[in-house]
């Protein structure tokens, strides 16, 4: 894939821009199978390729310039907006859409946040699709000044944006490098947004994170109840569960006598309240979800379940965690990594729990991030 703003120096944020796919997948495999080598996995499954471009489904854009020359993209080193509606990863949906949200921003007059003067307004947009098409627009505002001016102009954008089901103020009236504030004003009569996976429809609000690449997300989730389904576990808890994406494909159907009973605990309130939507959605009786820190949780349990699914940010789930997981009767854990340095380090801390296979997922094409999951049996304490 080539990219006119990478090649023009404009945005390097994809690190791997230019090079052949092919090699970059090879290469983060070989990553991979690298930093696990101590670890002795039997079986490597073939990675899992994503399409190189118009994979993300969430947009994630700084706003910059005026309010009647809005750009949407980022900022250069001088603090300049740098215009970037037609990157090549992001959605055609979301390349349809910048030009209608820039068009509004002139109409709602809402002013541009200024780095350096620490003036204006609007400071970032982030627009997330489904897979159906239907998109969350939120509008990441220093203050609620200009959210009387997008509710009476809100009906302009709706008809030329049909397919913009949410759209809400995000209040972040602080100056620091974070991307949204607590405070979510949610200004269409839909509050969540439907992305549909699999069998499984996960309601998503607005500050819940959900995978970036959904066509991966959805082949990790189907591989993850694949590799359960043999071990057929009566209990499961899904730790840092997010949305619920994992523990909504272990749980099973309604009615269904090999379904599981699944615990997702999770910090973020708002993606609590997503995963109950759906569950409740779905009629799962046997699935629950609790708001709480996975470790704390852990530790404070009577017993370990049968199967324990840990889905930990970049930074793994520690030692404090790894620790119990490797003193407990759980029997098999499911460990999907976003980073495969500290994956390697918690399995270094569970000797008791051995891989059995693993399998890379490329969630980030022109980029060296990805996924990997890893099945994990206990066989014994040293």
């Amino acid at each position: 894939m080539q990219c006119p703003y990478f090649d023009a120096w404009q945005c390097r944020s994809c690190s791997l821009m230019g090079r052949p796919y092919s090699d970059q997948l090879a290469e983060k495999q070989s990553h991979a199978e690298e930093l696990l080598a101590p670890f002795d996995v039997p079986a490597w499954l073939p990675p899992v390729a994503s399409v190189e471009r118009d994979y993300r489904n969430k947009a994630k854009m700084v706003v910059g310039g005026t309010t009647d020359a809005p750009t949407i993209g980022i900022l250069d080193a001088d603090g300049h907006g740098v215009d970037l509606q037609a990157c090549g990863i992001c959605s055609p949906g979301h390349r349809a859409a910048f030009p209608v949200l820039a068009r509004f921003i002139t109409l709602a007059r809402i002013a541009p946040y200024d780095v350096g003067t620490r003036t204006g307004e609007l400071k970032h947009l982030i627009v997330t699709e489904s897979p159906d098409g239907e998109l969350m627009v939120r509008f990441v505002l220093r203050s609620t000044e200009p959210v009387g001016r997008i509710r009476k102009h809100l009906p302009s954008l709706l008809a030329e944006l049909p397919q913009a089901r949410v759209v809400t103020a995000n209040l972040l009236p602080e100056h620091k490098a974070v991307l949204e504030g607590a405070e979510e004003v949610v200004l269409t009569e839909h509050q969540t947004l439907p992305m549909r996976l699999n069998d499984v429809t996960m309601h998503l609000r607005p500050q819940s994170f959900f995978q970036t690449n959904t066509a991966i997300a959805a082949a990790l989730y189907a591989e993850a109840r694949a590799w359960i389904r043999d071990l057929a576990p009566e209990d499961a808890w899904d730790l840092y569960s997010g949305v619920g994406g994992f523990a909504l494909h272990l749980a099973g159907g309604p009615g269904d006598a090999a379904a599981t009973d699944v615990t997702g605990i999770e910090t973020s309130v708002e993606a609590v309240a997503s995963a109950e939507l759906s569950r409740t959605d779905a009629a799962l009786s046997r699935l629950r979800f609790a708001a709480g820190d996975a470790t704390a949780f852990a530790v404070g349990a009577e017993r370990a379940p049968d199967l324990v699914v840990v889905n930990p940010p970049r930074r793994g789930i520690g030692r404090e965690l790894a620790d119990w997981l490797e003193r407990s009767d759980a029997a098999h854990v499911l460990y999907s990594s976003c980073n495969v340095a500290s994956l390697a380090r918690d399995l270094a801390a569970m000797p008791s729990l051995r891989p059995v296979k693993a399998r890379v997922f490329d969630m980030f094409p022109q980029t060296t991030h990805f996924e990997v999951m890893v099945l994990l049996e206990r066989r014994g304490r040293p």
